[in-house]
């Protein structure tokens, strides 16, 4: 964890250069209100570890020289979040104004989170500016929670020296074991450990929903029993079990042990978020240059490509006694104009910032965004086009947990149908405890 203030000179000079001539003007920019009336307030941010942020937070003098609001970040680790969150829920002191989460963890913390839509629409903000995955990650129950200011879609990595055709469907990976000649590399790295953190379904929606099946059915029960449902996740155990093109490590891999293998020459290909790319070049950890690295959309299915996306939002707490200031900050810290600038500013403050995520339909289709990101900003655009999130209902995690549990076992050798009609019968089970289902 580490926390972060900037001396006030240092602010104040950093906002001149920053604030838009608009500023000064009798309106001020990003719908933020006039006169000051929260000046000398301060806010405590929590925030994931990512440069996406530091970006942001190094930029905040210009939201400190427009409103007189002080700010203080604190980030911390994605593995040590969830629990700072759910900490901060328990506590209920308001420690932190403002919380940045994972959108799975939502649902069980809606009653702290502070529903943003009457602001929105004085404010004339709409969600509308997002692609509709992002927009409904941030949103429960019929109400938005948050912005969805890193959110990610999911692209096709693949080694442009090793696959110049790169396949455009899991049946085509699925064949190319058949001519593969790399014996010290495997055409594809997946990831179906049960880390807990449910990443072994990532890749498993995909083919869940090119299937034509849902996670649950119209009546709430496991649509994952249908035999759609079962077929696909028989396929998608069968990359490593019977197709040989996972790599034989996959079944022990998280989602970074795959990305390892890929950095480390191991993988030909990996399936994920888009952020990886900027891992893959960093030669500090990774062994392939800039060249060898190419990007697709997501493959078909089924002749269906929809895809998995995912978001961590900004929200304020209910707890925290600055709402009026923290909503504020989030108007400027969700700004379009912000969005395009951390993505092609590659310096802030004297510090190098290399960030590629952007979340407004605006900047995915920006010529200038595209431009500093060799275009995967288009690439991701497709692949939202057709995507969805994972079900926000507070029994998610529980649910989550018995299907990763399953794809895990199934990976390492066990029968894939028996498996998936178990875990769909304790899910079915604990949604009728919850009063999900009859």
């Amino acid at each position: 964890m580490r926390k972060r203030t900037l001396l006030k000179a240092s602010v104040a000079a950093a906002a001149m250069l920053l604030a838009p001539l608009s500023a000064v003007a009798e309106e001020l920019p990003y719908n933020l209100t006039e006169g000051k009336p929260f000046a000398g307030t301060k806010l405590n941010i929590l925030s994931v570890v990512t440069p996406q942020f530091d970006g942001l937070m190094l930029r905040d003098g210009e939201f400190t020289e427009l409103t007189g609001i002080e700010t203080e970040w604190t980030f911390i680790p994605f593995g040590s979040l969830q629990e700072k969150i759910n900490a901060e829920g328990i506590a209920a002191n308001g420690t932190f104004d403002v919380v940045n989460y994972l959108d799975s963890w939502g649902p069980p913390n809606a009653h702290w989170l502070m529903p943003i839509d009457d602001l929105m629409a004085r404010d004339g903000i709409s969600m509308d500016r997002y692609p509709a995955a992002f927009a409904r990650s941030a949103q429960y129950e019929g109400q938005t929670l948050g912005f969805p200011l890193r959110a990610h879609p999911q692209v096709m990595f693949y080694r442009k020296d090793l696959i110049p055709n790169p396949p455009s469907s899991w049946e085509e990976i699925a064949a190319i074991g058949e001519s593969w000649e790399h014996d010290d590399i495997a055409p594809i790295a997946l990831y179906y450990n049960n880390d807990g953190n449910r990443q072994a379904l990532f890749i498993w929606l995909n083919f869940l929903w090119g299937a034509g099946a849902e996670v649950f059915n119209e009546d709430g029960t496991a649509g994952w029993a249908s035999e759609a449902g079962l077929k696909a996740t028989e396929d998608y155990v069968a990359m490593l079990t019977e197709h040989n093109v996972a790599n034989p490590n996959s079944v022990a891999f998280v989602e970074q042990d795959a990305r390892q293998s890929f950095m480390q020459g191991k993988s030909a290909m990996i399936p994920g978020w888009w952020w990886f790319y900027s891992a893959f070049q960093n030669p500090e950890t990774s062994t392939l240059t800039k060249d060898q690295i190419g990007f697709v959309g997501m493959p078909s299915y089924e002749d269906t490509t929809k895809t998995y996306a995912i978001s961590m939002p900004f929200a304020i707490s209910e707890y925290s006694e600055n709402k009026d200031a923290a909503w504020e900050f989030m108007k400027w810290l969700s700004n379009p104009e912000m969005d395009k600038a951390n993505a092609t500013e590659r310096e802030v403050e004297g510090e190098s910032i290399v960030n590629n995520v952007v979340t407004h339909i605006s900047s995915l289709t920006d010529d200038d965004v595209n431009a500093a990101n060799d275009n995967i900003q288009m690439a991701a655009w497709e692949s939202l086009k057709q995507s969805d999130i994972m079900p926000q209902i507070p029994e998610w995690p529980e649910v989550g947990d018995l299907l990763a549990a399953a794809i895990a076992e199934a990976a390492a050798g066990g029968d894939t149908r028996q498996l998936m009609l178990d875990a769909a019968e304790q899910a079915n089970r604990a949604l009728r405890r919850a009063g999900r289902i009859e």
